[in-house]
C-alpha cells in the first residue's frame, strides 16, 4: 500500500512538473542525460556471459570511495562481473575513466517500468548501494525478484537523520529485508538500526582505503612547470570559498613569495564561474583544461591554476605543501580529508564537514588537521607555511590516521561473499567486523 501511494505521488508530480522538465532538457545540456534513466541500457550490457553485480554510486565522491571495492571484487569474484551505475554527470564521466565505459551506465528513475527495465536486462545476482541511497521501486524489484541488497559506506549524516527518523515506521517495511548493511561507524549503525535495518555491521569506512590510482596528467604537468614552488591546494571548494581564497592570497604570498595555488571547485556548473572571479581580481591564473592544447613552459610564483578536469584532483594533492578542503567555510557539509592524508599533507578544514563527521573527528583527536573559521583563515595557513616542521608533523600524523582507518573494503568483500551461492574462498585477510545486529 506504501509502494501505491509513493508511486501515485511520483506519477502525478511527473505529469504535473513534465514540461518543465522537456523545457530543461531541451535547452540545458545537463538535463538530457534524463532520458537516459528510462531503463534503456547499452548493448554492452545487454545478455552478459557471467552472473552480474550492480553496484549504485551516486557521484564522485562515492564512485572514487568504490574504486578499491570495485576492483577487489573483480579479483576476488572472476567469475562476476561488476556493473557500475550513477546519478550525476560528473559520476558517470569519472566511473567511465575508472571502470571502462563497457560496464557504467546511469541508474534508472525510480519509476516501476524504468527499474523493471534495467533489472530484466542485467538480471542482477546483487544489488550493491553505495551510502545510503534507498529508492523504494528499486529495493521493492529486488524483493520481488529475490536479489540481496548490501549498502556498503553506509551512514546518515547530521542533516539526514531527522528526517530519517520522521519517516521510519514508512522506510522499516523496506529497510528491515536488506540483507546487509555495512555501516561506517557506530553512530551510523545506531541510526541505521532505528529507523529500521534489521542487520548492521560496522565496516569502517572506504574512504579510508582509496589512493590515489595513478599520477595523473594534471600532477606530472605540475611537476615539469612548478618546480621549485610551493602549492596551495584547495580542493573541493563551492561559491564564497574562492572569494574567500582569493581575499586571502596577498598576504599568503606575503607569507612565502615561493607559492603558487591550485583551486579546484567542486562543481563544473561552476567553474565558468571562477574563472570570471579570478579574472575580476587581476590574478596571473590559467585553466588547466588549456594544458591540453598548449601548457605554459613555466608557473611563476603567484599564480593559481584552475583545476577544471574531473578525476585529476586526488593526485594533485600529492603536490600540496598545504591544503584547504573545502565545502566547509560554507554551510554545505565538508568534502573529504582523507585525499590530502593519504599523501600526509597538512589538511586545513572550515567548521562545516558534518558530512565527515567521523573522519574529521578522528583526524582532531590525533592532532592531524587544522579547523579555521573564515576569519581565521588566513592565519591558519600562514602559520603552517612559516613552520614547515609543524606542518610536516600534522601531515604525518593524518597519514597515521588514514593507514590506521584502512581496511573497510576487505571486510565489505568478505560480507558480500559470504551473501552470494556458493561463493569462491577469498584470498583477502579479513579484518573484524564488528556485529551489530537488531
Amino acid at each position: 500500500m506504501i509502494l501505491f501511494f509513493y508511486n501515485l505521488a511520483l506519477l502525478l508530480a511527473l505529469a504535473i512538473t513534465s514540461p518543465w522538465w522537456l523545457f530543461k532538457m531541451a535547452t540545458a545540456e545537463k538535463y538530457r542525460d534524463l532520458s537516459k534513466r528510462l531503463g534503456r541500457l547499452h548493448p554492452s550490457l545487454l545478455n552478459p556471459a557471467r552472473p552480474t553485480l550492480w553496484l549504485h554510486a551516486v557521484s564522485v565522491g562515492e564512485v572514487l570511495a568504490v574504486t578499491r571495492l570495485v576492483q577487489e571484487l573483480d579479483a576476488a569474484l572472476p567469475g562476476h562481473r561488476v556493473v557500475v551505475s550513477t546519478t550525476t554527470r560528473t559520476g558517470q564521466a569519472l566511473a567511465r575513466q575508472r571502470f571502462g565505459v563497457d560496464r557504467v551506465f546511469y541508474c534508472p528513475l525510480d519509476l516501476p517500468w524504468a527499474v523493471a527495465s534495467v533489472m530484466k536486462t542485467l538480471q542482477p545476482r546483487m544489488l550493491i548501494l553505495a551510502e545510503t541511497e534507498f529508492w523504494p521501486n528499486l529495493l521493492a524489484a529486488c524483493f520481488r525478484r529475490n536479489v540481496p541488497v548490501v549498502v556498503v559506506n553506509a551512514r546518515i549524516s547530521d542533516r539526514s537523520w531527522p528526517r530519517y527518523l520522521r519517516l521510519r515506521r514508512l522506510w522499516r517495511r523496506f529497510l528491515s529485508r536488506l540483507s546487509a548493511v555495512l555501516a561506517q561507524s557506530d553512530l551510523d549503525a545506531d541510526r541505521l538500526k532505528a529507523i529500521g535495518c534489521s542487520s548492521v555491521s560496522v565496516a569502517g569506512n572506504l574512504k579510508f582505503d582509496v589512493r590515489a590510482p595513478q599520477q595523473s596528467e594534471a600532477t606530472r604537468l605540475l611537476q615539469e612547470i612548478g618546480s621549485g614552488l610551493k602549492f596551495l591546494v584547495a580542493g573541493s571548494t563551492l561559491e564564497g570559498e574562492e572569494a574567500a581564497l582569493l581575499a586571502a592570497w596577498p598576504a599568503l604570498l606575503h607569507s612565502d613569495p615561493r607559492l603558487a595555488m591550485v583551486l579546484a571547485p567542486r562543481h563544473p556548473d561552476g567553474f565558468a564561474a571562477v574563472a570570471s572571479l579570478l579574472d575580476s581580481v587581476g590574478i596571473p591564473w590559467s585553466r588547466r583544461s588549456g594544458w591540453n592544447v598548449q601548457p605554459p613552459n613555466r608557473l611563476e610564483p603567484g599564480h593559481i591554476v584552475l583545476l577544471d578536469t574531473i578525476g585529476e584532483l586526488a593526485s594533485v594533492y600529492s603536490l600540496a605543501t598545504v591544503a584547504f578542503v573545502g565545502g566547509s567555510l560554507v554551510e554545505a557539509g565538508g568534502h573529504n580529508p582523507l585525499e590530502p592524508a593519504q599523501f600526509a599533507v597538512p589538511i586545513v578544514m572550515g567548521p562545516h564537514y558534518a558530512n565527515f563527521r567521523a573522519i574529521t573527528d578522528d583526524l582532531l583527536a590525533h592532532n592531524a588537521i587544522r579547523i579555521a573559521t573564515p576569519d581565521q583563515l588566513v592565519v591558519t595557513l600562514v602559520d603552517l607555511l612559516a613552520n614547515p616542521v609543524q606542518a610536516k608533523a600534522l601531515g604525518a600524523r593524518a597519514r597515521a590516521v588514514f593507514e590506521q582507518q584502512a581496511g573497510a573494503t576487505a571486510r565489505c568483500v568478505v560480507a558480500i561473499q559470504a551473501l552470494l551461492p556458493n561463493p569462491a574462498p577469498s584470498s583477502i585477510h579479513e579484518p573484524a567486523i564488528v556485529e551489530r545486529r537488531a
